[in-house]
Parts: C-alpha cells; structure tokens; sequence
C-alpha cells in the first residue's frame, strides 16, 4: 500500500468513527487567530475560558487587546496558563496583524501562502504549529497542522520515525493528499480527537477505529529522510 492509500485509509476510519467535527470551534477568524496562541501548552478546555473572559469584557478585538494593559490582559487569560508569556505572545501578534494587514482577516487572506507563512514565523512567540493553525483554520490556506498528536499516531504505525521534524512530517500530508482545506481541517481534527480518546499514552487499541489496521515494518531512518529538507508548499 502506497503513504497516499495509508493516509487515506487513516482518514476514512477515523471519519466514519466520528463524523464532521466542525473543527475550529470559534465565531469569527480573529477568535480563531486568539485561539491559536492561547492553545499552547494547554488544552482546549482552558483556552475556552479564557476567550470566555475576552469576550465578556467585550476584548476580542485588535483594538482593545492593544489597548488593555498587558497585565489585565495576562490576568483575563490567566486560565491558558503561562499567561503572562501568552498576553506578550498575543499583543506581539496582534501588533502584526494590525501594522501589516490593518486588522483586516480578509486582507491577510489575499497573501501568497509561503510568503504569509514566512511572515507569521517572524513574529515573536509563533511557532510551526501556531503559524499553520492560523494559516488553515483563520485564513483558510490549505496548510497541513501537525502537532504532537499527529507524531504518536503516525509514530505508532510506523509512518514517521521518532525523531522526524515538524517540516518532515507536515511534508508526508504535503505530498501524499489532495491540497483541499475541508480535507486538511478535518483530518487534523480526527487525528486529535483519536489520540485524545484513544491513541493516549496507554493505547487503547481494541476499540480504536486504527486498531485493526495493519502496521508495517518499521526500517530504521527510512523514512526520516523522507521530506526533511524538502517543500511542502510546492
């Protein structure tokens, strides 16, 4: 079986499992943007807390989250966690956002996807992973999102090895899928929702919609190679 037809057969189980998650769960693309960086090293629960707390303040905004004291602004977030790290993190992004594309979603969206991509991995504190949620779920670029989900799944039936890069990684979705954002949006969503509910650190393989499916031999550094140093936006 090629990667493509593994890939494929990945997604067809975990979307027949769960269905249409509707994933990013938000009101509006900057919502999703705030999301974004708030999600770090937290979980989602949190996160929602804390654009609860913006948004009853009424702060869900570039203005006012560039108008607010970066302290008041780090206690509102406070339930994400390293929320002080975080307010600086958002008001960097936010100043970014506003200088270069004048607050404007639409704006943003009218930008080439490797030069947007290039421009939100020079903002401080936005990383592979926080760059592309944005990219996909905010300005809907058909960008794959890898996270640390996405490793111990593909990890556990031997498509990646364990020390492949972000760029390694992203680059197997890349080149093997069709570049649709429905497609991308919802098999990162499946992919989460699998190693939350199943795929954890103790597998609970016998009633995961993966269990059965047949796992290959691992070669080692076989498929290290694969994608590192390559272009997954080609």
């Amino acid at each position: 079986m090629t990667i493509r037809n593994e890939l494929l057969e990945i997604f067809d189980r975990m979307n027949d499992h769960f269905g249409d998650l509707k994933w990013w769960p938000a009101d509006e693309p900057f919502e999703i943007m705030v999301g974004a960086i708030l999600t770090q090293n937290t979980a989602w629960s949190n996160v929602e807390k804390a654009i609860s707390a913006l948004k009853k303040r009424a702060l869900l905004n570039p203005t006012e989250i560039l108008r607010i004291p970066e302290g008041e602004l780090a206690d509102l977030i406070r339930p994400s966690g390293y929320y002080r790290l975080k307010a600086a993190r958002l008001r960097s992004y936010v100043r970014f956002f506003t200088e270069t594309y004048h607050g404007s979603v639409e704006e943003m969206r009218k930008e080439n996807l490797i030069v947007l991509r290039e421009k939100l991995l020079g903002v401080w504190g936005i990383g592979q992973e926080t760059a592309d949620s944005i990219l996909l779920y905010a300005c809907e670029k058909p960008v794959f999102v890898i996270d640390a989900y996405t490793k111990r799944i593909l990890f556990r039936h031997h498509l990646i090895d364990e020390d492949m890069r972000y760029e390694g990684i992203q680059d197997l979705f890349m080149r093997n899928l069709p570049h649709e954002i429905t497609l991308f949006n919802q098999y990162h969503a499946l992919l989460v929702n699998t190693a939350k509910f199943f795929c954890r650190k103790k597998p609970a393989c016998d009633i995961c919609p993966l269990g059965s499916l047949p796992v290959r031999s691992r070669t080692p550094n076989s498929r290290k190679k694969r994608g590192q140093g390559l272009a997954p936006f080609e």
